[in-house]
């Protein structure tokens, strides 16, 4: 959609998410105090792949602001390793696809979703964290309808749903899975929104919410243990900034990999001359995709990483985006994985299962060290013009394929020349194991298969390629923004208000 919006705009991945948004900057709130507000809805909107027991990564870019990531995901617990239980795998068929995650107490890690929001707003905010809380309260409390494609994440997560009682109780109070239309409420939730609106994030990581998380989970089977909440705290990066087309691309630093991937396949396609097309995206998905050695994960953790993989081979990852009236963007990414199938009891909180995600740990399960941050695709992006200005900020969902997601819709924009919707909505592929994975109408794939490629055609599109959420600033200060309609995305434009009569 496109529109001369004076007060900003929001795209994220449900329709009440980016309302949310965008009433905090019809009042008057800026980028980043919009995307704290519809994160904390998401987590009533989306609750499956969001909430307090999460983490993620928020990066401020644009008008008035020096360029920054904030790093709140998930960290390796410190637990002892004998205390911990198995993992309980549970296969997720996504139709054309099937994945296998990993749950249960043993799959948790040191979340960050509390501490991100309360830096956040201490940093770059400008109104008061209480009342950019109420509007997800309120909601909790008085539940949010479940729409299509939440009812399809429902669904295909069943079994993780039904693999604990607190789980059920949670999100299948029939005794079922929720269903399109049937609310999603909680007043635990709600009451724990609340509190990270009145009192931070301190009951989170020191306080009696700490203390249930942990002692929850510890009679499960967990890592994850009081001293690894204690200790944890949000951290402010430099974003990575990779040259393209002229423009400058900036997305998330190491220890994340996502962000220094997703620079290297643009810094490859920028070598080349024209606009890419399928083969040429799937070599470079590929050529990328052989970088993700024991190696790179061993030096995502240290001091310049991205810099020097750069120079060497170039010669010298639910999501939300907001551009507000003055062309200041936020562009945040968080997920609680699939979840751990655990919810702590009197708190709402759905605790991750990212230690149990096998694309996090490559190299297997537990052995990164603790407290280290696990190694994420996700990759809130921005692209500067030519001349230092905002022109697009945006960020996906959607396991290994957000690098791929970002990258071509990227592409779409700037060699294309597509706007915001056109260029999330073009069909995507995805190169991984060997195997390119395409949505209907990618062009070249006969080429691909007569050049020996594997290639599986999707029979629709599918929230398997990612979850895009977009906005676009025009050189006139027009906005666009495109919600991916893979993940039920939708863009809401916050104009001015109407006079008082």
């Amino acid at each position: 959609m496109a529109a001369s919006a004076p007060r900003g705009i929001c795209a994220a991945g449900h329709p009440v998410t980016a309302s949310a948004g965008a009433e905090v900057l019809r009042e008057g709130g800026n980028a980043v105090d919009a995307a704290i507000a519809a994160m904390l809805v998401s987590w009533v909107a989306e609750p499956l792949l969001t909430g307090p027991g999460a983490g993620g990564y928020l990066l401020v870019a644009g008008a008035g602001v020096e360029p920054a990531l904030l790093d709140f995901f998930v960290s390796a617990p410190s637990g002892d390793p004998a205390n911990r239980g198995d993992l309980l795998a549970v296969d997720v068929s996504f139709g054309d696809a099937l994945q296998v995650f990993h749950v249960g107490a043993a799959s948790c890690g040191a979340y960050g979703t509390p501490a991100g929001v309360v830096a956040a707003a201490q940093r770059w905010g400008s109104e008061p964290l209480d009342r950019l809380a109420a509007p997800a309260a309120r909601l909790a409390r008085e539940g949010v309808p479940v729409n299509r494609q939440q009812a399809y994440i429902f669904d295909i997560l069943a079994g993780i749903i039904d693999s604990d009682p607190t789980a059920q109780a949670e999100f299948a109070p029939g005794g079922r899975p929720l269903r399109e239309g049937e609310p999603f409420r909680s007043a635990a939730l709600a009451a724990t929104i609340e509190r990270l609106g009145a009192d931070g994030a301190a009951p989170f990581y020191t306080g009696d919410i700490a203390a249930a998380v942990a002692g929850f989970l510890g009679e499960r089977g967990t890592a994850l243990v009081a001293e690894d909440l204690a200790g944890y705290a949000a951290i402010e990066r430099e974003p990575v900034r990779v040259s393209y087309r002229g423009r400058d691309v900036l997305t998330n630093p190491p220890p994340s990999a996502g962000g220094v991937l997703i620079g290297l396949a643009l810094a490859l396609l920028d070598r080349t001359d024209g606009p890419a097309g399928a083969a040429a995206l799937v070599d470079v998905m590929e050529a990328v995709q052989s970088e993700r050695t024991p190696a790179f994960l061993d030096g995502l953790a240290e001091p310049g990483f991205a810099d020097r993989l750069l120079a060497s081979r170039l010669g010298s990852t639910t999501h939300i985006s907001v551009v507000d009236a003055a062309g200041m963007a936020c562009s945040v990414t968080c997920t609680n994985g699939e979840g751990c199938g655990l919810v702590v009891p009197g708190t709402g909180i759905h605790v991750n299962n990212i230690m149990g995600e096998e694309d996090l740990s490559p190299l297997g399960f537990h052995t990164a060290p603790a407290g280290r941050r696990m190694p994420s695709m996700m990759a809130p992006t921005a692209v500067l013009g030519p001349d230092g200005e905002l022109e697009l900020v945006l960020g996906s969902a959607g396991s290994n394929r957000i690098r791929s997601a970002i990258l071509q819709t990227v592409v779409n924009v700037v060699d294309h020349g597509l706007d915001a919707a056109a260029a999330v909505e073009a069909p995507r592929v995805h190169f991984e194991a060997g195997t390119v994975y395409a949505e209907p109408g990618v062009a070249g794939l006969d080429a691909l298969r007569a050049a020996g490629r594997s290639v599986v055609g999707f029979r629709d599109r599918n929230l398997f390629f990612g979850g895009v959420q977009a906005a676009e600033r025009l050189p006139d200060g027009a906005l666009r923004g495109a919600g991916d309609p893979r993940r039920g995305g939708a863009v809401a434009v916050a104009d001015r208000p109407a006079s008082p009569a």
